[in-house]
């Protein structure tokens, strides 16, 4: 039950208009809430605390940052680019096939990376939403340009566009959302954007 009261925020939080936020609402109220904490957790590293302490950050970081999850870069792929571009990434999958909590409708987590860090050229079948919690992040969707994203924006992406993220000075902290097709089997990582 300990994940109950961050279920019940990250509802608030997935507030938006698009269809996708609306399958993440249901999600989130249906989910069997039987996890136990994790009894050794790995700390968030000071980079995401700072970002999370800051005035501009939405109000959910102040529960996330209490919350004892085991912080680790994300296992979406095992090709070696991939896990070298992972090494200054946080993620806990909450909700979802891997998650705390097991769905097989929506993939739900928390991710987050370091400053100066970047996560190349991906696509995969399932659309998804990134919603930024904390810091600045920029952007690619489809063939347009790096664009920035600060607390509270959101960054949609419809089945199959490639998209890419990168930060600058400062960390950066994310609740995402995966739904329709939730394998990671047609999962493709291309690498960093061409310069």
């Amino acid at each position: 039950m300990y994940l109950a009261p961050l279920f019940a925020e990250l509802e608030a939080v997935f507030s938006g208009s698009l269809e996708i936020e609306g399958h993440v609402r249901a999600a989130l109220r249906e989910a069997r809430l039987e996890g136990e904490p994790c009894a050794a957790p790995t700390p968030l590293p000071r980079a995401f605390v700072d970002v999370m302490e800051r005035a501009d950050a939405v109000p959910i970081c102040a529960l996330i940052a209490q919350m004892p999850f085991d912080w680790a870069p994300p296992q979406t792929s095992s090709a070696p680019l991939y896990v070298e571009h992972s090494r200054a990434k946080v993620h806990v999958e909450l909700l979802g096939p891997d998650g705390l909590i097991r769905s097989d409708r929506v993939r739900l987590g928390l991710y987050g990376m370091m400053p100066h860090a970047e996560y190349g050229i991906r696509t995969h079948p399932a659309e998804e939403i990134y919603i930024m919690l904390a810091g600045e992040v920029d952007w690619i969707r489809g063939d347009a340009p790096y664009v920035a994203h600060m607390p509270g924006e959101r960054s949609y992406h419809p089945s199959m566009m490639p998209h890419a993220s990168r930060t600058r000075d400062a960390a950066f902290l994310s609740v995402y959302a995966w739904h329709g097709d939730l394998s990671v089997s047609e999962y493709v990582y291309a690498g960093l954007p061409a310069r």
